[in-house]
């Protein structure tokens, strides 16, 4: 989890979803990575100033593996980034900066959001009801050359701005340089904002950004986890950064593994002289959420409740509910509810409880599948030569047109400048961001008249559609080989005529998936 929420992975895995989605998607700034696309980074800017000279862009650099705003500074051309040697010791991403947010008392500030990814497969997804906001101690003004180094006015890290002479402690939720969100919310309702729509475009944002994350997560997890274990064997709580514009449209700012969950600080008594002091805003949001989080992770939980209703079936649950929705129903006198004594639980699911609406976006997860089936050796998360020739041959692509030398050379240009790209260089192949661009290629060759995400899903189907029929084939076989018949060809995955023969077309209900895009949406609360 610490790799992928790391900021190059993290661009990368979204940057893929812009491809896909770029509507849906635009909650992410435009990123270009350092080192690798600088001279890329150099060229677009340059482009765009030369057809609007008007553009005075301002960006934002931010060392990969930095946290608490370390190394971050803004600028407002490509030629200030500090290029003397730190970016090969140090890589970093640089963003286009968000220069209008909005403003509480004259301050920028964000949001910070407990998210707890309870399951991977079957994916749930939890966000806390309520989380922390972060102020910024300067007021706000738009970058410019004068105040571009001004950090206590456009970075909100609470690392940073705790050395501000103006950050204020307060006994209150609602006042100083953190409060709660929810006390946000409250003074934005004050002024005729729609709370509701606020909190649907968030919970949308998290969930499309878990998604994101979700394919490599699984290739990490596969290789690490042993298969059939049953249930989470994993859980992890992460924090959301959010910055809301001045229209109120939330931008993701970057997704923490290892969240603080300090709930106090540090109070100056004389010149060096500390002690800890109790945060009040910081207890009440966090103790909440490791308290909660415990509760529905709690593995004896559901062995406790069948315990104390031993003469009674157990209650079905509407379909979308999930744990925090299951209190021990029906629990008789004598067997009292051990939670009874604790509050509601503050994490509320949005996964799979809005499944029906985002399911359509989990198109790099269903490629991530078909690379792990392919990987072949137990513990490997990257695909060998042969593994990527045996999924062309038994998803039938194939073809006069793309031969198999053809095949071996995309598989070997890829693979190559992936792997100049990626620090991880533990074995050699092709890893799963080069099997998706890979993936693309093929797509866009099959299907050209499709848009991207139209070509994938078609592809995606299609390859699930001659694997379904391989593996059908190979019961088949495997039980005729048990009963004694014999089972010609049952290792050969040509034998499987039916798929040949629909090689270069669509597979019952092909871009099904890709059609849902255009669906209605109802709003999330």
């Amino acid at each position: 989890m610490t790799e992928m929420v790391r900021k190059i992975t993290l661009s990368r895995a979204v940057r893929i979803m812009q491809n896909l989605f770029p509507e849906e998607y635009n909650f992410y700034p435009r990123s270009w990575i350092l080192p690798d696309e600088f001279q890329l980074f150099v060229a677009q800017v340059r482009m765009v100033k030369d057809g609007d000279p008007s553009w005075k862009p301002t960006f934002i650099v931010k060392p990969d593996g930095g946290c608490q705003g370390d190394g971050i500074y803004l600028i407002k051309d490509p030629s200030d980034i500090r290029l003397a040697g730190t970016l090969q010791s140090r890589p970093a991403v640089v963003q286009e900066y968000i220069c209008k947010p909005l403003l509480i008392d004259k301050l920028k500030f964000d949001i910070r959001l407990y998210v707890l990814l309870k399951s991977l497969d079957p994916l749930e997804i939890y966000i806390a009801k309520d989380g922390l906001s972060r102020f910024c101690t300067e007021p706000y003004q738009e970058p410019s050359p004068k105040n571009l180094h001004h950090v206590f006015m456009h970075l909100t890290n609470y690392s940073l701005n705790i050395h501000s002479g103006n950050f204020v402690h307060s006994d209150s939720t609602s006042t100083g340089s953190k409060r709660t969100f929810s006390s946000i919310l409250c003074r934005l309702s004050s002024k005729g904002v729609d709370i509701k729509k606020v909190w649907s475009d968030i919970i949308s944002l998290v969930i499309k950004t878990v998604i994101a994350l979700t394919p490599e997560l699984k290739v990490f997890y596969q290789s690490d986890i042993p298969a059939g274990r049953p249930g989470p064997t994993c859980f992890q709580i992460l924090g959301f950064d959010i910055l809301l514009m001045k229209n109120l449209k939330p931008i993701l700012l970057e997704v923490n593994a290892n969240p603080s969950m300090r709930i106090e600080h540090e109070q100056e008594l004389s010149p060096g002289v500390f002690e800890n002091v109790p945060s009040l805003v910081d207890e009440e949001v966090k103790v909440a959420v490791i308290r909660d989080t415990l509760r529905l992770m709690d593995p004896l939980k559901n062995k406790r409740e069948k315990q104390s209703q031993p003469h009674k079936k157990p209650l079905a649950g509407k379909e979308g509910e999930g744990p925090s929705d299951c209190e021990p129903a029906g629990a008789s006198d004598t067997n009292p509810n051990p939670e009874a004594h604790l509050p509601s639980i503050c994490l509320k699911q949005v996964f799979p409880k809005y499944a029906k609406q985002f399911n359509y976006l989990r198109l790099v997860d269903r490629m991530a599948n078909l690379f792990i089936r392919f990987l072949g050796i137990k513990g490997s998360m990257k695909l060998g030569p042969t593994g990527f020739r045996t999924f062309i041959r038994n998803c039938k692509l194939s073809s006069s047109s793309l031969s198999m030398a053809a095949v071996d050379i995309l598989y070997i240009d890829i693979t190559r400048r992936w792997n100049s790209m990626t620090l991880d260089q533990r074995d050699s192949g092709m890893c799963l961001q080069a099997f998706v661009e890979a993936f693309f290629y093929l797509a866009q060759r099959k299907f050209k008249m499709l848009p991207l995400h139209e070509q994938v899903a078609s592809l995606v189907d299609l390859c699930e559609y001659h694997l379904s029929l391989l593996d059908e084939r190979r019961l088949v076989c495997g039980r005729s080989s048990r009963a004694g018949g014999r089972a010609p060809g049952s290792s050969t995955p040509q034998g499987a005529t039916r798929s040949a023969q629909q090689a270069d077309g669509h597979p019952p209900c092909c871009t099904d998936s890709a059609r849902k895009s255009s669906g209605p949406r109802r709003a999330l609360s």
